[in-house]
């Protein structure tokens, strides 16, 4: 391939200039900020996580021997995007912080096809692998010879994270590979994992459905979202952080230390962090997730936020007000729906006029939160299900959009609302 210059970088060349450079260190007071990384806000606005600087290095240093079970000289292969928190702590900082190569790849797990990562793992002896259940269910539907194509000997542990690992995804992936698959649960605040089952330390036996137990240094409960009292187990509550928080979790919220009070520790008489996700602990110990308390919607691993998309959809001119839901999904986990009330309903009057829209409102999405946020639909409909109070029910469009009951609508304020949504749900 020729080079294009001013675009391409070869990378021997550049290697040649630079390897015997010396860059001094910068020493830095231990709550000095790390980076501020992004991630999605109840009231629409992302939040920036502020992470430390000290206290992170030393967290990453420790999971990389006590949990990924990584060590000097080794390699390390994390298939997360550099730009979310997986790809922060476990391609970039924590690798590189414990003499472990790490190895960046960018593309899908099925190009050129779909033994690449597994060629990756025999190519460079890869001990370690983190990957994401939304990857493993896009493998699952290949043909399982690519997973014994290449020689994975090397490979200790498959660690996955990003969304609740379902048991016929880990039973498939654990029979494919040979291996080890353990799932473990953590979220962009807290930088490092909560709940792991520690292999480096002591490995519990796995339970499918479960990330497993605290990891050193989280003093975890489930507590009831109405009385701020801790649950028994099979009970399912609110996930709480008892602070102090460890090592490397969030310092704050950017610029904003009152909304960081505000949106994690102002929730429950007791002072906590939460978690925003509902959990059950069973007799043992072993923690299971159930799903998010709040209106954040998980979409291959990504959590976006569903105001952050109702907003985005509103910046098209036709639209006058919407409602965006998460949809289960047995590829991503769930995917952004949008049921939206226009300003003209007539302009839908004339054939094609729907699906030129639609496609127009799904475009501005992408456009202004990227790819990712975009919505698998997004329906028309002439009202919205609303309370007498003018509050949304979006548990209700929910659980229509699914096929569920959509449970007491004793408040609901016009009837035919709900029939609007059944119909919409009926034509997709």
């Amino acid at each position: 391939m020729k080079l294009v210059e001013g675009r391409d970088v070869d990378y021997e060349t550049i290697r040649a200039k630079h390897m015997d450079a010396e860059v001094p260190v910068v020493w830095l007071e231990s709550n000095e900020p790390s980076y501020i990384l992004y991630t999605s806000g109840t009231t629409g606005i992302p939040k920036g996580v502020q992470r430390d600087t000290g206290g992170y290095t030393v967290a990453l240093a420790a999971t990389m021997q006590h949990l990924y079970c990584a060590y000097p000289g080794e390699a390390m292969f994390a298939t997360s995007d550099i730009g979310w928190v997986v790809g922060h702590s476990y391609i970039v900082y924590a690798p590189l912080i414990t003499g472990v190569t790490t190895i960046m790849y960018e593309g899908l797990p099925t190009n050129p096809d779909p033994g690449i990562w597994w060629k990756i793992v025999q190519d460079y002896k890869v001990t370690s692998m983190f990957s994401s259940p939304t990857a493993v269910r896009v493998l699952k539907s290949q043909d399982p010879k690519y997973m014994k194509m290449y020689d994975l000997s090397a490979l200790r542990y498959l660690f996955l994270a990003g969304e609740p690992l379902d048991e016929p995804t880990s039973r498939w992936i654990n029979d494919g590979l040979a291996r080890p698959v353990l799932d473990h649960y953590w979220q962009t605040e807290t930088g490092w994992p909560m709940l792991t089952y520690l292999p480096g330390v002591e490995l519990k036996p796995n339970r499918f459905g479960s990330p497993g137990l605290p990891n050193f240094g989280y003093n975890i409960k489930v507590i009831s979202e109405g009385t701020g009292e801790e649950v028994g187990p099979g009970e399912k509550g609110v996930l709480v952080v008892v602070p102090p928080l460890p090592p490397g979790n969030l310092s704050t919220v950017w610029g904003d230390d009152e909304r960081f009070v505000k949106s994690y520790f102002s929730g429950f008489k007791e002072m906590v962090y939460s978690s925003f996700d509902w959990a059950v602990r069973d007799e043992d110990g072993y923690y299971f997730i159930m799903g998010r308390t709040d209106d954040v919607i998980n979409v291959a691993g990504h959590r976006l936020g569903t105001r952050e998309i109702e907003e985005a959809i509103q910046n098209h001119p036709a639209i006058a007000e919407v409602a965006v839901i998460g949809v289960a999904d047995k590829l991503k986990g769930q995917v952004p729906v949008g049921f939206a009330r226009l300003k003209d309903p007539s302009q839908l009057g004339t054939e094609g006029a729907a699906e030129k829209l639609e496609k127009e409102v799904i475009g501005k999405v992408q456009e202004i939160l990227g790819a990712v946020a975009k919505p698998s639909r997004v329906h028309f409909v002439t009202a919205l299900p609303k309370t007498r109070s003018g509050k949304l029910l979006r548990r209700s469009i929910q659980a229509l959009a699914e096929g569920r009951d959509p449970g007491d609508l004793s408040t609901l304020d016009d009837p035919n609302s709900l029939e609007e949504v059944r119909r919409a749900v009926g034509q997709s």
